[in-house]
């Protein structure tokens, strides 16, 4: 008759069952705790324990402090990864930040509602956000800007160009997935939508779009960044009554920035060439 034996060694539950630390706690510590992290996905008490450790021996803090700046460190590190995989989601084109924006270079811009719209009270009311200008006034960097404030403050966001959405959606709707892809974006918190008005649009597309601002009007918020004045919307949306009712739904209870008519983009690269004509 054979005795069944128990091991002492530590082990937990993973994906595939049970498996055992490879070193019982006093024999090789560094081993367990590194195997524990492992498990448990602690990566950064994983690589800097030691660190930490030895500043708690060097400042003779408690066990009591010396865990609580383990796992302080532990959820920083998280939540920063957090805010890069959320912005990253978004599929902004380029990095710009509400902080790199220059105030003074288009006074029409308020800095405190700018300031303001960066934090997530309003898309979480479903509140839309119109920024209407003309080229080079700075709209695109508020978008993208106030959009990855959003996400880093746990928004769900997508950044997309009104042109580029109707052509996916007339291609989902020729195979047969407009209902998911109008679900998909109705999803998010905060839909980012570029360059609405620079190019014309027929009826089909103007209604593929209609059916995501439907879909998202009151629960979900929309910003709309703009060439073109409302009153010149019946150039990018053709129908009439289609255009009204769009633009009756991107207005509703929204805040509507008028970014202004002149490009300091341009006017920025033209001081910059008189400054080296003069050197």
């Amino acid at each position: 008759m054979t005795q069944s034996t128990t091991s002492n060694v530590p082990s937990t539950t993973g994906r595939w069952g049970f498996f055992g630390l490879p070193a019982q706690r006093g024999a090789n510590p560094a081993a367990t705790i590194d195997a524990a992290c492992r498990s448990l996905g602690l990566s950064t008490i994983r690589g800097r324990w030691e660190e930490f450790a030895a500043q708690s021996l060097r400042e003779q803090a408690s066990y009591a402090d010396f865990l609580a700046d383990l796992l302080e460190s532990e959820c920083d590190d998280r939540d920063e990864r957090r805010k890069q995989r959320r912005v990253k989601e978004a599929g902004f084109p380029r990095n710009k930040r509400i902080e790199d924006f220059d105030f003074a270079k288009n006074p029409n811009v308020p800095q405190e509602v700018i300031n303001t719209l960066a934090q997530p009270e309003w898309v979480q009311a479903g509140n839309p956000l119109c920024l209407i200008g003309d080229s080079g006034t700075g709209k695109s960097h508020l978008l993208i800007g106030l959009g990855t404030a959003i996400a880093e403050a746990g928004g769900r966001v997508r950044y997309t160009t009104a042109a580029n959405l109707v052509n996916e959606l007339a291609e989902a709707a020729s195979e047969k997935q407009l209902g998911r892809t109008i679900k998909k974006y109705g999803r998010v918190d905060l839909l980012c939508l570029d360059e609405l008005g620079y190019v014309k649009l027929d009826r089909h597309g103007a209604e593929l779009l209609f059916q995501i601002f439907t879909e998202r009007e009151e629960r979900h918020a929309i910003a709309i960044a703009s060439n073109r004045p409302f009153t010149e919307w019946d150039q990018t949306f053709t129908d009439k009554r289609l255009c009204q009712a769009i633009v009756d739904r991107l207005t509703f209870e929204a805040h509507i920035i008028e970014t202004g008519t002149q490009s300091f983009r341009l006017a920025s690269t033209t001081a910059k060439r008189k400054a080296a004509a003069a050197a």
